[in-house]
């Protein structure tokens, strides 16, 4: 989503997505989504080095071959493209699966736009893309993992069906939510916060 601002704290936030109800992603004129392809790499690097994901366009490199490069068949299938007419790469988010005890959960990754490119429904077309790719897997619940800092992601995924949890978690993320309510308390309005406890679960 947009740059965030990295003065805010970062604790961990678990999200989860019990069940969605389908959606079709709205797009601005001139712009669709498609699925990944050989070379893809270096423009989602590019992104996530762009957005201050990454201290570098080779970290991100290094971390896409490493997470997804193993697989392409599912690289293909579960990570998604916003392009623009001349093919740019406007924003990705990744349908993917992360660890959970003895077996794995669907894990929705790294939802991002350009700056260029962001205040048009792309977060919130590609988020409705990927839960889509997930729904026809059948790998539902969903979860994320996200931060203070990304709080308008945060707005955008509870608005699709997120719950943030209390206690539940996955992977190897330590559940923060008590530290990351109260500084999301000084950064979201009264409203927006009021809506953030309404949406969240033990």
């Amino acid at each position: 989503m947009s740059v965030p601002d990295r003065s805010i704290p970062f604790y961990n936030l678990i999200l989860r997505c019990d069940r969605w109800q389908r959606r079709d992603p709205d797009l601005p004129e001139g712009v669709r989504l498609r699925g990944w392809q050989p070379g893809d790499e270096a423009a989602w690097a590019e992104l996530e080095y762009e957005i201050g994901d990454f201290a570098s366009r080779e970290e991100a490199l290094a971390y896409f071959a490493e997470t997804y490069g193993r697989d392409p068949r599912a690289l293909a299938r579960r990570c998604r493209f916003a392009v623009d007419g001349e093919g740019r790469v406007l924003g990705t988010c990744t349908a993917w699966r992360d660890p959970r005890e003895q077996g794995e959960i669907a894990s929705l990754h790294w939802l991002a736009v350009s700056p260029h490119a962001q205040g048009r429904g792309l977060g919130r077309a590609l988020c409705r893309e990927t839960l889509a790719v997930f729904q026809d897997l059948g790998e539902f619940p969903v979860y994320i993992h996200t931060q203070p800092w990304s709080w308008k992601a945060l707005l955008l995924y509870v608005r699709e069906g997120f719950r943030l949890q209390r206690t539940d978690c996955f992977a190897a993320y330590e559940n923060q939510y008590a530290q990351g309510m109260e500084t999301l308390r000084a950064v979201v309005t009264p409203e927006q916060y009021a809506e953030l406890l309404r949406c969240s679960q033990d």
